[in-house]
């Protein structure tokens, strides 16, 4: 059994760039252990000061847009250019059994040798949105550990998306040309929080559907009102294999950076994440405590059924268990 670690011993490890200390110190804000959350909340604030300087990008897109071989394209020419990057790469979790595959180590061979790269593949548990519940406290660690780009990889294109896009700076979303209806493949919403669509695999003869459903997206967007940033997303077509496109997107998400700070618009985007990030944490904690209150277990299975059977209303049930919590 490992030794546990003492909160000056996490804390100089993180920000010294120990790889082993930083994984240990994600394991920790991802137990669900009393005594470790206590303790990772001290990491957290101890590392703080040592936060925010990273660029912090979503990546997302429907099943089948090559999310994984793209991160791992676009990671090696960043560690080309001396950067040193985090991938958050979120694994689906199953419903019935809890686990994970966890295999975007495997998926991003490549870029899992890289000296400048860091992948971490984290479970989605019961969260929205494609991400970790912990994905925002794993974020901080690795920008504390030294990583000048965090790449956050959600599972796909889904109606709780906007947890992921109210957690970065830039949200690329990957489509793929020639499957069908493109513009019917993806939900409004997610078009428009997009700060840029990069068209896949343009490459292997298919450079032409790529140019095609890229001038389809650009008449879309023009239909979508300005977001007040001052920033006008566009589409690029690029390709993982040639590597087609890939600079380019690194020179929008830099002049994305560059537009909103000197606005201001950056700081205030970070600073509405924070609150964002306050009042998701007191939906969760709230929700954990009235789940594993004792007097609510006892009752909640026979509620359950008598809902279930139809004897029983489901809001009734609902303020018959909060009665139980609240008389605690």
């Amino acid at each position: 059994m490992k030794k546990r670690l003492s909160l000056s011993e996490y804390t100089d490890g993180i920000i010294s760039g120990n790889r082993m200390i930083l994984s240990r110190a994600i394991t920790l804000i991802e137990s669900n252990l009393p005594s470790d959350k206590k303790l990772a909340q001290e990491v957290i604030e101890a590392v703080l000061p040592h936060t925010g300087k990273s660029v912090r990008l979503g990546i997302t897109g429907v099943p089948g847009v090559g999310k994984s071989t793209f991160i791992e394209a676009f990671g090696k020419y960043l560690t080309n250019q001396q950067k040193k990057i985090a991938v958050l790469a979120i694994d689906p979790s199953s419903q019935l059994t809890k686990g994970s595959i966890l295999g975007d180590k495997t998926r991003m061979e490549e870029l899992s040798r890289e000296p400048l790269a860091y992948i971490r593949p984290s479970p989605t548990g019961n969260s929205l949105g494609g991400v970790s519940h912990k994905t925002r406290e794993t974020m901080l660690l690795c920008e504390a550990a030294g990583f000048e780009v965090i790449i956050i990889e959600t599972v796909g294109v889904g109606q709780s998306e906007t947890y992921v896009h109210g957690m970065v700076d830039f949200f690329l979303l990957l489509m793929l040309a020639g499957a069908g209806d493109e513009l019917q493949g993806i939900k409004k919403g997610i078009m428009e929080m997009a700060d840029l669509i990069a068209i896949t695999k343009a490459d292997s003869g298919n450079e032409n559907q790529a140019k095609l459903a890229k001038i389809e997206y650009q008449n879309a967007l023009h239909l979508f009102p300005p977001d007040g940033t001052g920033w006008f997303p566009e589409v690029v077509t690029c390709s993982a294999t040639t590597l087609q496109g890939i600079a380019e997107i690194w020179e929008l998400v830099e002049k994305h950076r560059d537009l909103l700070s000197k606005s201001g618009k950056f700081a205030e985007n970070r600073q509405n994440q924070n609150l964002d990030w306050m009042n998701d944490f007191i939906k969760q904690t709230l929700e954990e405590n009235f789940y594993s209150n004792k007097n609510v277990s006892l009752k909640t299975r026979d509620i359950q059924k008598a809902v279930s059977e139809g004897t029983k209303h489901p809001i009734h049930a609902a303020y018959e268990l909060l009665e139980v919590f609240y008389k605690q």
